[in-house]
């Protein structure tokens, strides 16, 4: 049996100056995106996040992983 799919917010991650002081957050909650970063950082996995942030589920945390590579991706200098 498959896992339901769950729709994802779009956009996927809001700011706003009343919402935790313009801090990017997972669109729908105010769980900051920093957060997820950190507890990467430290070598937590995505799961040991979602456990501590149940507002956020696998599918988005993943989504907003995938959108930050992009971005930097397109933000890099290419190579000579």
């Amino acid at each position: 049996m498959s896992e339901p799919s769950h729709v994802l917010p779009d956009p996927l991650v809001t700011a706003t100056a009343d919402r935790l002081g313009g801090e990017p957050v997972f669109s729908g909650t105010r769980v900051p995106v920093q957060a997820m970063f950190d507890y990467l950082e430290a070598g937590d996995p995505v799961d040991r996040f979602i456990e501590h942030f149940p507002d956020v589920t696998r599918d988005h945390a993943l989504a907003v992983l995938k959108l930050a590579r992009a971005a930097l991706a397109g933000s890099l200098p290419k190579a000579a």
